[in-house]
């Protein structure tokens, strides 16, 4: 997680938090204990405190406040201001389900109005400090060719609101550079010397070939000793756009690279997380599921659930529960066929419960059979695995984890129906299958209530 992102975290969960004690001094003009009612008393009031901001960070992290890519500040206090209006909605029932946790409405009113003021003003001078140079990591690179060209492109397509700012690529061979010639140093000399004369953070290697001279190796063992950070291409591409860049990965990187563990601990965590989860969904569910199974059978003749073979963990086969969104006869000449958008064998039924992913709901007895994980790769189905994995370098890595309902490359990326597609996805797979965390797996849940909320890559 980016470090300018917890840092916002933290300080607006405790401006959240200090909202509810500024609420009730201003309700009732004193610090002290005060009684609403005999039967219900104000303080302690950290446990609300506590409950309150909580709550508030949860709703925008759903609702994509918390995200590496840049929106329109306009589009961004939309979405904070969206996120008050569930709040105010959701937190109440909290005080209904769990009256220890009741405030008066008044303390509670100004409360809220109070976090929404703090929170908007840290907002906006978050959004404003974090687009100004002075701030942003210094980076050297190594190299202007078209690996190093690859930083540019990155740096381009951020707008300058990207957390980094590149001061120079130096060049260590003769030939053609694919990076802007503006920013190509001229400077010789020791790697360490010109670093420090360009104040530069760190040094990202950006070199294809390092034999032959084509990397420094002795500069860059020096420049590490001597505490200037060196980062390999790959490692600052995962870092700042949060997958994995298929172009510049070699083995020797996922060798060495930290990620990719596995253990007892994890897999005791992982698989209670998606056993608590998944219960906890089905009971919220299953009326909405029942409605849906109804409407499916009322509109279109065949069965309500279908059940399709798709390849799990370890590359083993299973058959995955979805309701039918389509026709019976979808692929009636048996070759299967991405979805395409408005594709014409979607139902009407079908349309609306895929834009709301309800669709994929059967799929929660999937994770409770352990044939998925609530979180992880979007599984896939056997002919356009083999298809893919001749045409996709380390496309079977994303079966070293369990496949899930949601995951970090359907929230990250629109939906795929190409092999370009799946090239793009894979990336953000392999991210996840280097770095699953229960923490990375919460952030995932949390996030995908925005993939619902705005119909983010459905189909």
């Amino acid at each position: 997680m980016p470090a300018s992102l917890l840092a916002l975290g933290l300080l607006e969960g405790l401006v959240l938090f200090g909202a509810m004690y500024a609420g009730v001094a201003l309700r009732f003009a004193t610090f002290g204990p005060v009684e609403i009612s005999a039967q219900i008393p104000v303080y302690p009031l950290y446990p609300k405190a506590l409950v309150f901001s909580l709550t508030m960070l949860g709703i925008m992290v759903a609702m994509g406040l918390y995200q590496r890519e840049y929106q329109q500040r306009v589009w961004h206090m939309a979405r904070l201001m969206m996120s008050f209006v569930i709040g105010l909605a959701v937190i109440p029932m909290i005080f209904y389900v769990v009256p220890a946790l009741f405030l008066g409405r008044g303390a509670f009113a100004l409360a809220f109005l109070v976090a929404f003021i703090g929170v908007a003003v840290v907002r906006f001078v978050y959004l404003t400090v974090s687009s100004r140079s002075a701030i942003k990591r210094r980076v050297l690179v190594l190299g202007t060719g078209t690996r190093a060209a690859k930083i540019s492109a990155l740096e381009s397509a951020s707008g300058g609101r990207q957390g980094f700012k590149v001061i120079g690529y130096l060049p260590t061979q003769k030939g053609h550079h694919f990076v802007p010639r503006d920013k190509v140093l001229a400077d010789r000399g020791p790697l360490c010397d010109i670093a420090r004369k360009y104040e530069a953070d760190e040094i990202v290697i950006g070199v294809r070939e390092r034999r032959g001279g084509g990397l420094p190796i002795d500069d860059v063992l020096q420049c590490k000793v001597s505490g200037i950070p060196v980062v390999e291409l790959s490692s600052f591409f995962e870092r700042e756009t949060g997958h994995v860049q298929l172009q510049s990965l070699n083995p020797s990187w996922m060798i060495f690279s930290d990620g990719f563990h596995q253990g007892l601990l994890r897999d005791v965590s992982k698989r209670s997380f998606d056993i608590v989860v998944s219960l906890l969904l089905l009971a919220l569910t299953l009326p909405l599921m029942a409605v849906t199974a109804l409407l499916i059978r009322l509109e279109s003749p065949g069965p309500v659930l279908y059940r399709q073979e798709r390849v799990g963990q370890g590359g083993r086969v299973f058959h995955v529960l979805k309701f039918r969104s389509m026709r019976a006869d979808a692929e009636k000449d048996g070759q299967p066929q991405w979805a395409q958008q408005n594709d014409s064998r979607v139902t009407r039924v079908g349309g609306v419960i895929r834009k709301l992913r309800i669709d994929e709901l059967p799929q929660i007895f999937n994770v409770l059979k352990g044939e998925m994980s609530f979180v992880g790769p979007r599984p896939e189905r056997l002919f356009f695995v083999e298809q893919l994995a001749r045409q996709i370098s380390y496309y079977a890595f994303r079966h070293n984890v369990k496949p899930g309902i949601t995951g970090w490359a359907q929230i990250r990326y629109p939906y795929g129906a190409s092999v370009e597609d799946a090239i793009e996805k894979l990336q953000y797979d392999l991210y996840y299958v280097k770095n699953h965390t229960l923490f990375l797996d919460l952030v995932v849940l949390f996030q995908t209530a925005q993939v619902i909320l705005f119909g983010k890559g459905a189909r």
